[in-house]
Protein backbone atom coordinates (compact mmCIF):
# COMPACT_ATOMS: atom_id res chain seq x y z
CA UNK A 1 0.00 0.00 0.00
CA UNK A 2 2.81 2.39 0.85
CA UNK A 3 4.46 1.63 -2.42
CA UNK A 4 1.28 2.55 -4.29
CA UNK A 5 1.04 5.92 -2.49
CA UNK A 6 4.68 6.68 -3.18
CA UNK A 7 4.20 5.95 -6.85
CA UNK A 8 1.18 8.27 -7.01
CA UNK A 9 3.21 11.09 -5.43
CA UNK A 10 5.99 10.68 -7.95
CA UNK A 11 3.52 10.76 -10.83
CA UNK A 12 1.96 14.00 -9.49
CA UNK A 13 5.34 15.67 -9.12
CA UNK A 14 6.30 14.69 -12.63
CA UNK A 15 3.03 16.14 -13.88
CA UNK A 16 3.30 19.58 -12.16
CA UNK A 17 7.07 20.19 -12.69
CA UNK A 18 6.80 21.65 -16.27
CA UNK A 19 4.00 23.96 -15.14
CA UNK A 20 6.22 25.41 -12.38
CA UNK A 21 9.11 26.04 -14.77
CA UNK A 22 6.74 27.74 -17.23
CA UNK A 23 5.44 30.16 -14.56
CA UNK A 24 8.95 31.07 -13.43
CA UNK A 25 10.03 31.83 -17.03
CA UNK A 26 7.01 34.11 -17.67
CA UNK A 27 7.50 36.23 -14.52
CA UNK A 28 11.25 36.63 -13.96
CA UNK A 29 11.12 40.25 -12.66
CA UNK A 30 8.35 39.81 -10.16
CA UNK A 31 10.79 39.71 -7.29
CA UNK A 32 12.69 42.69 -8.61
CA UNK A 33 9.57 44.87 -8.83
CA UNK A 34 8.78 44.05 -5.30
CA UNK A 35 12.16 45.20 -4.04
CA UNK A 36 12.70 48.23 -6.30
CA UNK A 37 11.69 50.71 -3.58
CA UNK A 38 14.03 49.27 -1.03
CA UNK A 39 16.68 51.89 -0.17
CA UNK A 40 20.29 51.26 -0.86
CA UNK A 41 21.15 51.71 2.79
CA UNK A 42 18.64 49.06 3.92
CA UNK A 43 20.45 46.13 5.46
CA UNK A 44 19.17 42.54 5.31
CA UNK A 45 18.16 40.94 8.56
CA UNK A 46 18.11 37.33 9.77
CA UNK A 47 19.61 35.46 6.87
CA UNK A 48 18.75 37.79 4.00
CA UNK A 49 15.21 38.89 4.88
CA UNK A 50 14.48 42.61 4.37
CA UNK A 51 12.62 44.60 6.99
CA UNK A 52 9.97 46.41 4.92
CA UNK A 53 9.30 48.90 7.73
CA UNK A 54 12.81 50.35 7.31
CA UNK A 55 12.71 50.81 3.54
CA UNK A 56 12.82 54.35 2.11
CA UNK A 57 11.32 55.37 -1.16
CA UNK A 58 13.69 56.98 -3.70
CA UNK A 59 11.67 59.88 -5.13
CA UNK A 60 13.83 60.17 -8.23
CA UNK A 61 12.61 56.74 -9.42
CA UNK A 62 8.96 57.64 -9.36
CA UNK A 63 7.42 59.03 -12.55
CA UNK A 64 5.02 61.09 -10.46
CA UNK A 65 7.73 63.56 -9.36
CA UNK A 66 9.79 64.14 -12.49
CA UNK A 67 11.08 67.71 -12.55
CA UNK A 68 9.28 68.77 -15.70
CA UNK A 69 5.99 67.25 -14.56
CA UNK A 70 6.34 68.55 -11.02
CA UNK A 71 6.93 72.10 -12.29
CA UNK A 72 4.36 71.70 -15.07
CA UNK A 73 6.76 73.03 -17.66
CA UNK A 74 4.78 71.64 -20.58
CA UNK A 75 1.58 73.31 -19.34
CA UNK A 76 2.86 76.88 -19.73
CA UNK A 77 4.44 79.11 -22.35
CA UNK A 78 7.77 80.12 -20.84
CA UNK A 79 8.61 82.33 -23.79
CA UNK A 80 6.54 84.98 -21.97
CA UNK A 81 7.66 86.63 -18.76
CA UNK A 82 5.74 85.93 -15.53
CA UNK A 83 2.69 88.13 -15.16
CA UNK A 84 2.72 89.21 -18.80
CA UNK A 85 0.30 92.06 -19.41
CA UNK A 86 0.37 93.18 -15.78
CA UNK A 87 2.76 95.32 -13.76
CA UNK A 88 6.51 95.16 -14.13
CA UNK A 89 8.19 92.03 -12.75
CA UNK A 90 10.60 92.81 -9.86
CA UNK A 91 13.97 91.09 -10.30
CA UNK A 92 16.43 91.40 -7.44
CA UNK A 93 20.17 91.31 -8.14
CA UNK A 94 23.17 90.67 -5.93
CA UNK A 95 26.79 90.27 -6.97
CA UNK A 96 29.82 88.73 -5.33
CA UNK A 97 33.12 89.76 -6.92
CA UNK A 98 35.59 86.90 -6.82
CA UNK A 99 38.63 88.55 -8.40
CA UNK A 100 39.93 91.38 -10.55
CA UNK A 101 42.66 89.73 -12.56
CA UNK A 102 44.16 92.53 -14.65
CA UNK A 103 43.74 96.19 -15.51
CA UNK A 104 45.12 97.53 -18.78
CA UNK A 105 45.85 101.24 -19.17
CA UNK A 106 46.65 100.88 -22.86
CA UNK A 107 43.29 99.27 -23.76
CA UNK A 108 41.39 100.96 -20.93
CA UNK A 109 39.72 97.75 -19.75
CA UNK A 110 39.82 95.28 -16.89
CA UNK A 111 39.24 91.58 -16.22
CA UNK A 112 36.81 90.45 -13.51
CA UNK A 113 35.25 87.22 -12.26
CA UNK A 114 31.98 87.44 -10.34
CA UNK A 115 28.90 85.54 -9.19
CA UNK A 116 25.68 87.06 -10.55
CA UNK A 117 22.45 86.09 -8.78
CA UNK A 118 18.84 86.87 -9.80
CA UNK A 119 15.77 86.65 -7.60
CA UNK A 120 12.18 86.71 -8.89
CA UNK A 121 8.85 84.90 -8.53
CA UNK A 122 7.14 82.78 -11.17
CA UNK A 123 3.85 81.26 -9.99
CA UNK A 124 3.89 78.89 -12.94
CA UNK A 125 6.77 76.98 -11.28
CA UNK A 126 5.10 76.61 -7.85
CA UNK A 127 4.72 72.99 -6.74
CA UNK A 128 3.16 71.19 -3.75
CA UNK A 129 5.55 70.15 -1.01
CA UNK A 130 4.80 68.83 2.45
CA UNK A 131 8.30 69.65 3.71
CA UNK A 132 8.45 73.12 2.06
CA UNK A 133 11.94 72.36 0.71
CA UNK A 134 13.37 73.88 -2.43
CA UNK A 135 14.61 71.99 -5.46
CA UNK A 136 17.97 72.72 -7.09
CA UNK A 137 18.69 72.20 -10.80
CA UNK A 138 21.53 72.86 -13.21
CA UNK A 139 21.74 74.48 -16.66
CA UNK A 140 19.69 71.75 -18.38
CA UNK A 141 16.43 72.96 -16.85
CA UNK A 142 17.30 76.66 -17.22
CA UNK A 143 16.96 76.37 -20.98
CA UNK A 144 13.31 75.30 -20.64
CA UNK A 145 12.00 78.15 -18.46
CA UNK A 146 11.96 81.93 -18.53
CA UNK A 147 14.97 83.74 -17.01
CA UNK A 148 15.86 87.48 -17.03
CA UNK A 149 18.00 88.60 -19.97
CA UNK A 150 20.45 90.72 -17.96
CA UNK A 151 23.63 91.76 -19.77
CA UNK A 152 26.71 93.90 -19.01
CA UNK A 153 26.62 97.28 -20.72
CA UNK A 154 29.91 98.37 -22.39
CA UNK A 155 31.34 94.88 -22.01
CA UNK A 156 33.61 93.95 -24.89
CA UNK A 157 32.91 90.28 -24.27
CA UNK A 158 31.80 88.08 -21.37
CA UNK A 159 31.08 84.41 -20.83
CA UNK A 160 29.95 81.86 -18.23
CA UNK A 161 32.39 79.29 -16.93
CA UNK A 162 31.73 75.84 -18.38
CA UNK A 163 34.26 73.62 -16.56
CA UNK A 164 33.31 70.87 -15.95
CA UNK A 165 29.74 71.93 -16.78
CA UNK A 166 28.15 75.32 -17.15
CA UNK A 167 28.42 77.09 -13.80
CA UNK A 168 24.69 77.76 -13.49
CA UNK A 169 22.43 76.99 -10.56
CA UNK A 170 18.62 77.22 -10.46
CA UNK A 171 16.79 76.87 -7.14
CA UNK A 172 12.97 76.72 -7.15
CA UNK A 173 10.92 77.10 -3.96
CA UNK A 174 7.41 75.66 -3.49
CA UNK A 175 5.81 79.12 -3.56
CA UNK A 176 7.37 79.93 -6.97
CA UNK A 177 10.31 82.03 -5.76
CA UNK A 178 13.40 81.43 -7.87
CA UNK A 179 17.12 81.92 -7.37
CA UNK A 180 19.19 81.88 -10.56
CA UNK A 181 22.96 82.07 -10.09
CA UNK A 182 25.80 82.02 -12.62
CA UNK A 183 29.56 82.47 -12.53
CA UNK A 184 30.46 85.10 -15.09
CA UNK A 185 33.83 86.24 -16.37
CA UNK A 186 34.54 89.60 -17.91
CA UNK A 187 38.12 88.89 -18.86
CA UNK A 188 40.59 87.55 -21.36
CA UNK A 189 39.51 87.15 -24.02
CA UNK A 190 36.71 89.25 -22.53
CA UNK A 191 37.11 92.70 -21.09
CA UNK A 192 34.90 95.34 -19.59
CA UNK A 193 35.44 98.91 -20.67
CA UNK A 194 36.70 101.41 -18.11
CA UNK A 195 37.07 105.03 -19.20
CA UNK A 196 40.21 106.23 -17.46
CA UNK A 197 41.55 109.74 -16.93
CA UNK A 198 45.36 109.86 -16.95
CA UNK A 199 45.79 113.56 -16.16
CA UNK A 200 47.38 112.67 -12.81
CA UNK A 201 49.10 109.44 -13.90
CA UNK A 202 50.78 107.73 -12.06
CA UNK A 203 49.42 109.57 -9.01
CA UNK A 204 45.88 108.97 -10.20
CA UNK A 205 42.68 107.41 -8.87
CA UNK A 206 40.43 105.63 -11.37
CA UNK A 207 36.68 105.19 -11.03
CA UNK A 208 35.51 102.15 -13.01
CA UNK A 209 32.03 100.68 -13.16
CA UNK A 210 30.04 97.67 -14.35
CA UNK A 211 26.54 98.33 -15.63
CA UNK A 212 23.77 95.71 -15.67
CA UNK A 213 20.61 96.09 -17.71
CA UNK A 214 17.85 94.02 -19.30
CA UNK A 215 18.20 93.78 -23.04
CA UNK A 216 14.60 93.17 -24.12
CA UNK A 217 12.41 94.33 -21.22
CA UNK A 218 12.08 98.02 -20.42
CA UNK A 219 10.86 99.44 -17.13
CA UNK A 220 7.23 98.63 -17.97
CA UNK A 221 8.00 94.89 -18.09
CA UNK A 222 10.94 94.33 -15.75
CA UNK A 223 12.20 96.27 -12.72
CA UNK A 224 15.81 95.61 -11.70
CA UNK A 225 16.81 96.47 -8.14
CA UNK A 226 19.54 95.59 -5.67
CA UNK A 227 18.25 92.73 -3.54
CA UNK A 228 19.77 93.83 -0.23
CA UNK A 229 20.60 97.48 -0.86
CA UNK A 230 24.27 98.31 -0.31
CA UNK A 231 24.85 94.80 1.04
CA UNK A 232 23.99 93.36 -2.35
CA UNK A 233 27.60 93.82 -3.47
CA UNK A 234 30.11 91.60 -1.71
CA UNK A 235 33.79 91.08 -2.43
CA UNK A 236 36.45 88.61 -1.45
CA UNK A 237 39.87 89.84 -0.37
CA UNK A 238 41.29 91.19 -3.64
CA UNK A 239 44.96 92.15 -3.99
CA UNK A 240 46.17 93.87 -7.17
CA UNK A 241 49.74 94.50 -8.27
CA UNK A 242 49.38 98.16 -9.29
CA UNK A 243 46.16 99.26 -7.61
CA UNK A 244 44.59 99.45 -4.21
CA UNK A 245 40.79 99.05 -4.15
CA UNK A 246 39.43 101.87 -2.04
CA UNK A 247 35.69 101.24 -2.33
CA UNK A 248 32.99 99.08 -3.92
CA UNK A 249 29.61 100.77 -4.15
CA UNK A 250 26.33 99.75 -5.87
CA UNK A 251 24.01 102.35 -7.38
CA UNK A 252 20.87 102.57 -9.48
CA UNK A 253 19.81 104.58 -12.50
CA UNK A 254 17.81 104.71 -15.70
CA UNK A 255 18.94 104.52 -19.31
CA UNK A 256 16.97 105.93 -22.24
CA UNK A 257 16.92 104.63 -25.81
CA UNK A 258 15.01 106.62 -28.36
CA UNK A 259 13.49 103.58 -30.06
CA UNK A 260 12.59 101.38 -27.07
CA UNK A 261 12.20 103.68 -24.05
CA UNK A 262 13.54 103.67 -20.49
CA UNK A 263 15.40 100.77 -18.91
CA UNK A 264 16.44 100.08 -15.33
CA UNK A 265 20.21 100.00 -14.95
CA UNK A 266 22.31 98.86 -12.00
CA UNK A 267 25.87 100.10 -11.43
CA UNK A 268 28.83 98.48 -9.69
CA UNK A 269 31.26 101.31 -8.94
CA UNK A 270 34.74 100.64 -7.63
CA UNK A 271 37.52 103.14 -6.99
CA UNK A 272 41.12 102.15 -7.75
CA UNK A 273 44.09 104.06 -6.37
CA UNK A 274 47.42 103.35 -8.06
CA UNK A 275 50.46 102.21 -6.13
CA UNK A 276 53.22 104.77 -6.70
CA UNK A 277 56.19 102.70 -5.49
CA UNK A 278 56.64 100.85 -8.80
CA UNK A 279 56.82 104.11 -10.76
CA UNK A 280 59.14 105.65 -8.18
CA UNK A 281 61.64 102.86 -8.82
CA UNK A 282 61.18 102.70 -12.58
CA UNK A 283 60.71 106.36 -13.53
CA UNK A 284 61.12 109.01 -10.84
CA UNK A 285 64.32 107.86 -9.11
CA UNK A 286 66.25 107.28 -12.38
CA UNK A 287 65.11 110.68 -13.63
CA UNK A 288 66.29 112.39 -10.45
CA UNK A 289 69.65 110.67 -10.70
CA UNK A 290 70.10 111.76 -14.31
CA UNK A 291 69.38 115.37 -13.41
CA UNK A 292 71.83 115.30 -10.52
CA UNK A 293 74.41 113.59 -12.71
CA UNK A 294 74.17 116.48 -15.17
CA UNK A 295 75.20 118.85 -12.37
CA UNK A 296 78.56 117.08 -12.03
CA UNK A 297 79.76 118.97 -15.09
CA UNK A 298 79.64 122.22 -13.08
CA UNK A 299 82.56 120.93 -11.01
CA UNK A 300 84.60 119.78 -14.02
CA UNK A 301 87.09 122.30 -15.37
CA UNK A 302 85.66 124.41 -18.18
CA UNK A 303 88.61 123.58 -20.42
CA UNK A 304 87.93 119.81 -20.22
CA UNK A 305 85.74 119.90 -23.30
CA UNK A 306 85.51 116.14 -24.03
CA UNK A 307 84.54 115.26 -20.46
CA UNK A 308 81.80 117.85 -20.09
CA UNK A 309 80.34 117.33 -23.57
CA UNK A 310 80.20 113.53 -23.25
CA UNK A 311 78.58 113.81 -19.81
CA UNK A 312 75.95 116.21 -21.09
CA UNK A 313 75.10 114.13 -24.18
CA UNK A 314 74.90 110.93 -22.09
CA UNK A 315 72.38 112.42 -19.66
CA UNK A 316 70.30 113.86 -22.50
CA UNK A 317 70.12 110.50 -24.30
CA UNK A 318 69.27 108.66 -21.08
CA UNK A 319 66.41 111.04 -20.39
CA UNK A 320 65.14 110.51 -23.94
CA UNK A 321 65.15 106.74 -23.35
CA UNK A 322 63.17 107.07 -20.12
CA UNK A 323 60.57 109.30 -21.77
CA UNK A 324 60.21 106.90 -24.70
CA UNK A 325 59.77 103.88 -22.41
CA UNK A 326 57.04 105.54 -20.36
CA UNK A 327 55.19 106.72 -23.47
CA UNK A 328 55.25 103.22 -25.00
CA UNK A 329 53.38 101.74 -22.02
CA UNK A 330 50.66 104.38 -22.03
CA UNK A 331 47.68 105.05 -24.31
CA UNK A 332 48.09 107.79 -26.88
CA UNK A 333 46.02 110.48 -25.19
CA UNK A 334 45.82 114.07 -26.36
CA UNK A 335 46.40 115.72 -22.97
CA UNK A 336 49.42 116.08 -20.73
CA UNK A 337 49.91 113.57 -17.91
CA UNK A 338 51.56 114.26 -14.58
CA UNK A 339 54.49 111.98 -15.41
CA UNK A 340 54.99 113.90 -18.68
CA UNK A 341 55.33 117.16 -16.77
CA UNK A 342 57.96 115.68 -14.47
CA UNK A 343 59.93 113.97 -17.23
CA UNK A 344 59.99 116.95 -19.57
CA UNK A 345 60.85 119.38 -16.78
CA UNK A 346 63.73 117.10 -15.78
CA UNK A 347 64.77 116.85 -19.41
CA UNK A 348 64.81 120.66 -19.53
CA UNK A 349 67.16 120.80 -16.52
CA UNK A 350 69.51 118.32 -18.21
CA UNK A 351 69.35 120.22 -21.48
CA UNK A 352 70.06 123.53 -19.73
CA UNK A 353 73.15 122.06 -18.12
CA UNK A 354 74.47 121.34 -21.63
CA UNK A 355 73.55 124.84 -22.76
CA UNK A 356 75.28 126.24 -19.66
CA UNK A 357 78.55 124.67 -20.67
CA UNK A 358 78.12 125.91 -24.23
CA UNK A 359 77.79 129.44 -22.84
CA UNK A 360 80.80 129.00 -20.55
CA UNK A 361 82.93 127.69 -23.40
CA UNK A 362 81.84 130.52 -25.72
CA UNK A 363 82.54 133.31 -23.20
CA UNK A 364 85.91 131.75 -22.41
CA UNK A 365 86.83 131.70 -26.08
CA UNK A 366 85.70 135.31 -26.54
CA UNK A 367 87.72 136.43 -23.52
CA UNK A 368 90.87 134.75 -24.78
CA UNK A 369 90.41 136.12 -28.29
CA UNK A 370 90.19 139.62 -26.86
CA UNK A 371 93.42 139.12 -24.98
CA UNK A 372 95.10 137.93 -28.15
CA UNK A 373 93.72 140.83 -30.17
CA UNK A 374 94.76 143.56 -27.74
CA UNK A 375 98.18 142.13 -26.99
CA UNK A 376 101.41 141.79 -28.92
CA UNK A 377 102.97 138.39 -28.59
CA UNK A 378 106.76 138.80 -28.04
CA UNK A 379 109.29 136.77 -29.87
CA UNK A 380 110.14 134.94 -26.67
CA UNK A 381 106.51 133.69 -26.41
CA UNK A 382 106.97 130.05 -27.32
CA UNK A 383 104.42 127.51 -28.60
CA UNK A 384 103.84 126.03 -25.16
CA UNK A 385 102.57 129.35 -23.87
CA UNK A 386 100.46 129.83 -26.99
CA UNK A 387 98.59 126.63 -26.20
CA UNK A 388 96.93 128.44 -23.30
CA UNK A 389 94.53 129.91 -25.81
CA UNK A 390 93.68 126.51 -27.27
CA UNK A 391 91.93 125.31 -24.12
CA UNK A 392 94.70 123.04 -22.85
CA UNK A 393 95.85 125.02 -19.81
CA UNK A 394 94.27 127.17 -17.12
CA UNK A 395 94.53 130.93 -17.21
CA UNK A 396 96.56 130.80 -14.01
CA UNK A 397 99.17 128.55 -15.60
CA UNK A 398 100.35 131.32 -17.96
CA UNK A 399 101.28 134.80 -16.89
CA UNK A 400 99.65 137.14 -19.40
CA UNK A 401 100.70 140.31 -17.57
CA UNK A 402 104.10 140.24 -19.28
CA UNK A 403 102.43 140.87 -22.62
CA UNK A 404 102.74 144.54 -23.61
CA UNK A 405 99.58 146.49 -24.02
CA UNK A 406 98.67 148.05 -27.31
CA UNK A 407 99.64 151.70 -27.55
CA UNK A 408 96.79 154.07 -27.55
CA UNK A 409 95.94 155.82 -30.79
CA UNK A 410 94.08 159.06 -31.41
CA UNK A 411 90.99 157.11 -32.42
CA UNK A 412 91.15 155.17 -29.19
CA UNK A 413 91.46 158.32 -27.11
CA UNK A 414 88.58 159.91 -29.03
CA UNK A 415 86.33 156.91 -28.39
CA UNK A 416 87.24 156.94 -24.72
CA UNK A 417 86.41 160.61 -24.38
CA UNK A 418 83.12 160.13 -26.20
CA UNK A 419 82.11 157.32 -23.82
CA UNK A 420 83.05 159.38 -20.79
CA UNK A 421 81.11 162.37 -22.05
CA UNK A 422 78.09 160.18 -22.76
CA UNK A 423 78.10 158.62 -19.33
CA UNK A 424 78.52 161.96 -17.57
CA UNK A 425 75.89 163.74 -19.59
CA UNK A 426 73.27 165.25 -17.28
CA UNK A 427 70.49 164.38 -19.78
CA UNK A 428 70.98 160.60 -19.43
CA UNK A 429 67.64 158.88 -18.57
CA UNK A 430 66.89 156.10 -16.14
CA UNK A 431 66.34 153.57 -18.91
CA UNK A 432 69.71 154.27 -20.42
CA UNK A 433 71.40 153.91 -17.03
CA UNK A 434 69.75 150.54 -16.49
CA UNK A 435 70.77 149.45 -19.96
CA UNK A 436 74.35 150.44 -19.33
CA UNK A 437 74.26 148.68 -15.96
CA UNK A 438 73.05 145.48 -17.64
CA UNK A 439 75.81 145.76 -20.20
CA UNK A 440 78.34 146.17 -17.45
CA UNK A 441 77.11 143.06 -15.67
CA UNK A 442 77.11 141.11 -18.91
CA UNK A 443 80.59 142.32 -19.74
CA UNK A 444 81.73 141.33 -16.26
CA UNK A 445 80.32 137.83 -16.63
CA UNK A 446 81.86 137.44 -20.08
CA UNK A 447 85.23 138.48 -18.77
CA UNK A 448 84.84 136.10 -15.79
CA UNK A 449 83.11 133.11 -17.40
CA UNK A 450 84.25 130.75 -14.65
CA UNK A 451 81.66 132.41 -12.38
CA UNK A 452 78.83 130.90 -14.46
CA UNK A 453 79.77 127.46 -13.15
CA UNK A 454 79.90 128.81 -9.62
CA UNK A 455 76.39 130.25 -9.86
CA UNK A 456 75.04 127.12 -11.60
CA UNK A 457 76.19 124.94 -8.70
CA UNK A 458 73.64 126.73 -6.52
CA UNK A 459 70.92 127.85 -8.93
CA UNK A 460 70.28 124.47 -10.63
CA UNK A 461 69.83 122.37 -7.43
CA UNK A 462 67.68 125.04 -5.77
CA UNK A 463 65.46 125.40 -8.84
CA UNK A 464 65.02 121.63 -9.16
CA UNK A 465 64.23 121.32 -5.46
CA UNK A 466 61.59 124.06 -5.79
CA UNK A 467 60.09 122.28 -8.79
CA UNK A 468 59.84 119.01 -6.85
CA UNK A 469 58.15 120.72 -3.91
CA UNK A 470 55.53 122.28 -6.18
CA UNK A 471 55.03 119.08 -8.21
CA UNK A 472 54.53 116.70 -5.30
CA UNK A 473 52.34 119.15 -3.39
CA UNK A 474 50.01 119.42 -6.40
CA UNK A 475 49.73 115.76 -7.41
CA UNK A 476 50.47 113.79 -4.25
Amino acid sequence: MRLVLLALRLMCMAWFWPVTQLNSSHFPNKRRHKEQYVGETTKPKHGGRVDLKMKKLDSTKSWLIKSEQLLRIDDHDFAMRPGFGGSALPVGIDVQVESIDSISEVNMDFTMTLYLRHYWQDDRLAFPSSSNKSRTFDARLVKKIWVPDVFFVHSKRSFIHDTTMENIMLRVYPDGNILYSSRCVLGSPSQALCSMDFSSFPLDTQNCSLELESYAYNENDLMLYWKNGNDSLRTDEIVLSQFFIEDFQPSFGLAFYSSTGWYNRLYINFILRRHIFFFMLQTYFPTMLMVMLSWVSFWIDRRAVPARVSLGITTVLTMSTIITGVSASMPQVSYVKAVDIYLWASFLFVFLSVIEYAAVNYFTTVEEMKKLKHAKIPNSYNATEAMAFDGCFHDTDIDLTSLPEVASTPNTERNTQARNSTVSAPTEGTRLRRKNLLKQHLSFIMSNSYMIDSYSRVIFPMAYLLFNIIYWSLYA
